[in-house]
C-alpha cells in the first residue's frame, strides 16, 4: 500500500518520522480508510532517547535479550533476599549482570548519530540507560521497548536504590552487652549517677537519631513531590507541543488532499470546456 508502516515510522532516521507519518497517512485517506489515517497523523514523534532505544530493539536484538533475562535475575536475586533465601554475594553478582548487559547497550546507542549527524549528548545516553534498567525491572516497561515503538523515554520507580547488600553484616550488632556491663558496674559500687548518666545519654542520643531520621524523610517527601510536579508539567508541556505538531500534521494532510481534489477537479473542467469548444464547432 505505501513505503513504510506504522511499526516502520519507529525504526526510520528521527527526521524521516514526520514527513512519512505525513505520507502515510495520506495514502490512507486516498485509499478511503480516514480513521486509520487520523489514528497515523496523531501519532507522537519520539524524544531522541525513545527514538535511540527503538532502534537497539530493531539492531541488537542479542543484547536486548541478555538485557532481559540479566533483569530477571536481578529480580528473582532481590525477592531471594527479601524472603530471607538469598545471600549478599548473590545479589551483588545479579545487579553486577544487569549493569553490564545496560553498559553494552548504552554503548551501542553511542554510535547512533542525531538528525544533524552528531552523536547524541550524555544527557540522551543517561535517559536510554535509565529506559534500558526500567526496561529490565518492570513489566510495563519491558513491555511498551519490546515493542519498539517508544514515545517517550521511561525510567523504574519501584524499590529505589537499595543499600549495600553486606550493609547489615558490617552494621553493629545491638548491645545487650554493654548494657550488662553498665549494670555490673553500677552493682559493684562504681555508682549508680555514672549508670544513670549512661542511660540519659543513650536516651538522647536515641531521641536525636529519631529526629534525624524524621526530618530526613520530610525533607525527601518534599523532594519527591517537588520532581513529581516538575515531571508532570514537562509532561503536560511535552503534551501540548505533541498535540500541536499532530493537529498541524493533520491539517497538512487534509491541504494536501484539497489540493489533490482541486486538480483533479480543474482537470475535469478543462475537459469539459475543451469537449464544449469541439461541440461548438
Amino acid at each position: 500500500m505505501g513505503r513504510v508502516d506504522i511499526d516502520d515510522l519507529y525504526g526510520l532516521p528521527l527526521d524521516r518520522f514526520v514527513p512519512e507519518r505525513t505520507a502515510l497517512a495520506r495514502e490512507l485517506r486516498n485509499a478511503g480508510e480516514r480513521e486509520r489515517a487520523g489514528e497515523v497523523a496523531a501519532l507522537k514523534k519520539p524524544s531522541v532517547a525513545a527514538w535511540a532505544v527503538n532502534q537497539l530493539v530493531r539492531t541488537q536484538r542479542t543484547a536486548v535479550a541478555e538485557l532481559l533475562d540479566a533483569g530477571d535475575a536481578l529480580r528473582s536475586a532481590q525477592d531471594d533476599v527479601l524472603a530471607g533465601r538469598g545471600d549478599a554475594r548473590s545479589l551483588r553478582a545479579a545487579v553486577d549482570g544487569e549493569r553490564t548487559t545496560v553498559e553494552a547497550l548504552t554503548d551501542a546507542a553511542r554510535g547512533l548519530l542525531t538528525s544533524e549527524g552528531e552523536e547524541l549528548s550524555a544527557t540522551i545516553i543517561e535517559r536510554v540507560a535509565d529506559t534500558l534498567h526500567a526496561a529490565a525491572l518492570d513489566d510495563e516497561a519491558r513491555e511498551r521497548v519490546r515493542e519498539g515503538r517508544l514515545e517517550r523515554e521511561l525510567r523504574h520507580v519501584g524499590l529505589g536504590v537499595m543499600g549495600s547488600p553486606d550493609a547489615t553484616a558490617r552494621a553493629p550488632a545491638p548491645a545487650p552487652a554493654r548494657r550488662a556491663a553498665s549494670k555490673k558496674k553500677a552493682d559493684s559500687g562504681e555508682g549508680k549517677q555514672q549508670a544513670a548518666a549512661q542511660e540519659r545519654a543513650l536516651r538522647e542520643r536515641a531521641r536525636a537519631r529519631d529526629e534525624a531520621r524524621k526530618e530526613a524523610r520530610a525533607t525527601e517527601r518534599e523532594a519527591r513531590r517537588r520532581a513529581e510536579r516538575a515531571e508532570r508539567g514537562a509532561q503536560v508541556a511535552l503534551e501540548r507541543r505533541d498535540s500541536a505538531a499532530a493537529a498541524l500534521s493533520e491539517a497538512e494532510t487534509e491541504l494536501e488532499v484539497a489540493r489533490d481534489a482541486l486538480s483533479e477537479a480543474q482537470a475535469q473542467l478543462r475537459d469539459a470546456e475543451e469537449a464544449l469548444r469541439e461541440a461548438s464547432r
